[in-house]
């Protein structure tokens, strides 16, 4: 396996588990305590996945992700967002172009796992495709995009259901507030917009050029 994961959080307990719980999966744990630290990690080593805590100080994971992606030397590496905190049908508008997948603290370390393991999974089957589509003669923007929708639309999949869950739509007799009942609705319908468009790029890239 040999994959290396830098863990963001400044929490010393959280990084000390989940570097435990890597090096038991096989993979090489890089931990990071907060995000400056992070950041002066990443001048001199890239690893293949990020797992970044929202909740920290004195820059949280916002912050720190936007930093990770407004330098071309780390834009490219997927982040995995993990933290105890309810996440907002705004930061989720805002930043989830940005990220590669969310799970919710405590970390349960079998759904960790999975959603490790779906991110190089996505980036792996990305890639193949990508290769073949170009060897056909796919347009390189459409190419580009189809990537962009493979990755937002499983991100947005999983934000819808983390929202649900965090506004209590999931829960019987919850009144849930009409801006969130709103912002779901906009996700969902993003959603379905973009299975369309990704339907209508597959049915290119099968076509004969």
């Amino acid at each position: 396996m040999n994959d290396t994961i830098m863990i963001v959080d400044d929490s010393t307990f959280i990084v000390d588990g989940l570097v435990a719980i890597l090096k038991r999966k096989g993979y090489k744990p890089l931990p990071a305590h907060g995000g400056d630290e992070a950041l002066e990690i990443l001048k001199t080593t890239i690893p293949d996945l990020i797992l970044l805590d929202i909740m920290m100080e004195p820059m949280d994971g916002w912050e720190t992700l936007e930093r990770f992606k407004s330098n071309p030397a780390t834009k490219g590496i997927p982040v995995l967002m993990f933290s105890a905190k309810k996440i907002s049908p705004s930061e989720a508008q805002e930043h989830s172009i940005n990220i590669d997948d969310f799970v919710s603290k405590p970390v349960n370390p079998a759904q960790l796992m999975e959603s490790i393991q779906r991110i190089f999974n996505r980036r792996n089957d990305v890639k193949i495709e990508a290769s073949v589509a170009h060897d056909a003669g796919v347009d390189k923007a459409l190419i580009d995009e189809y990537t962009a929708l493979r990755t937002s639309i499983e991100v947005d999949k999983n934000l819808l259901a983390v929202l649900k869950n965090a506004s209590g739509m999931n829960t019987p007799g919850q009144v849930v507030p009409v801006d969130d009942v709103a912002a779901i609705g906009k996700r969902e319908e993003k959603i379905k917009t973009d299975e369309q468009r990704l339907k209508e790029i597959n049915e290119k890239f099968t076509k004969p050029m």
